[in-house]
């Protein structure tokens, strides 16, 4: 049986709608006008144990909606919603101690007192015994290299070093479904790398079940396999990673490293010039045409170095939610 499951999953809000101005003002205090926002519109999946799996899209596709719902955050307007076995919207203790949701924009650890006063809060609220505690803290702390803050008030912290608490609090009862919410959001390149390994490796070592959403591809592309896109409240893709290259981009990326200086208007007919910053020239081509093309260009231009590339995932799914080529 899945770990979570989501089967014809709908969360729609109503929102007021007021024209601008004093007169809409007034106006609105006497005929008020509703829209509704189909924030989740009829998505379903299934998450196998231990899997990682990516949520992407774009900002307002209903990511945040949707792990809230699964959670327990949110009731659902529609649909059926299991994890572990339990409903989420009826948030039972024994479903809540064994999952988490982390968001990067939200906090959960106390600003004016040291992490390990909210890792204490949470060992009693979660029933974690002391010597279950110790263990885990000790082992998430090793992880996640923290050892020397955990008695500095948070406010006094850096972003990184609070992102590292806020998981560690998430985690210290053990869960075996982790929601994970722009983790890494903010964050700078070499904290973003570690990170994502201790995701990896909590993942690893407990066998939990995680989705992740992110807007960095990095995260997805180092972490996940799998890929569930939504857009517009609704759910695009759900598949392996490496089958969006298949699927969505018909071309690929010929890059070229010239030994000389050559005229532009040599380069027509050849491809389409994505890049062209000498010594370093990039062309897009059909995907059906790259041997062909591949060949041309060996045989019109001055290379020292020729490389047949996929196009990079940012791009694709840029182009697969604006619509517009970047090939």
């Amino acid at each position: 049986m899945p770990v979570v499951q989501a089967s014809c999953l709908k969360k729609f809000y109503q929102i007021h709608k007021k024209e601008p101005g004093l007169a809409g003002s007034l106006k609105s205090l006497f005929v008020r006008k509703y829209e509704d926002v189909k924030a989740v519109n009829n998505i379903s999946f299934n998450i196998e144990e231990g899997e990682l799996v990516g949520f992407i899209g774009p900002n307002g596709a209903g990511k945040t909606t949707t792990l809230k719902c699964l959670s327990g955050l949110l009731y659902p307007t529609s649909g059926k919603i299991s994890v572990l076995g339990f409903n989420s919207w009826e948030r039972k203790a024994e479903f809540l101690k064994q999952i988490a949701l982390v968001m990067g924009q939200k906090n959960q650890l106390w600003w004016d007192l040291p992490p390990m006063e909210t890792f204490i809060l949470n060992k009693e609220i979660y029933g974690v015994s002391n010597e279950e505690f110790k263990k885990t803290l000790s082992r998430l702390v090793g992880l996640l290299e923290v050892e020397d803050i955990l008695k500095i008030q948070v406010r006094k912290l850096s972003l990184g070093q609070r992102m590292k608490c806020e998981l560690i609090a998430a985690l210290l009862h053990s869960p075996k479904v982790l929601f994970l919410d722009e983790p890494t959001i903010g964050l700078d390149v070499v904290m973003q790398k570690k990170m994502r390994d201790f995701i990896k490796e909590y993942n690893r070592r407990y066998k939990a079940t995680i989705i992740l959403t992110s807007h960095y591809m990095g995260d997805v592309q180092e972490l996940c396999q799998r890929v569930l896109i939504i857009d517009k409240g609704k759910l695009v893709f759900d598949g392996q990673l490496a089958e969006i290259v298949q699927k969505y981009a018909d071309y690929k990326l010929i890059s070229v490293i010239l030994s000389k200086e050559v005229d532009p208007k040599i380069l027509n007919g050849i491809g389409k010039v994505k890049e062209f910053n000498y010594p370093k020239l990039i062309l897009t081509v059909k995907r059906n045409e790259t041997s062909k093309l591949a060949a041309k260009v060996l045989e019109k231009l001055p290379v020292a170095d020729l490389n047949i590339e996929e196009p990079p995932i940012e791009d694709i799914i840029r182009e697969l939610f604006t619509g517009k080529k970047y090939g």
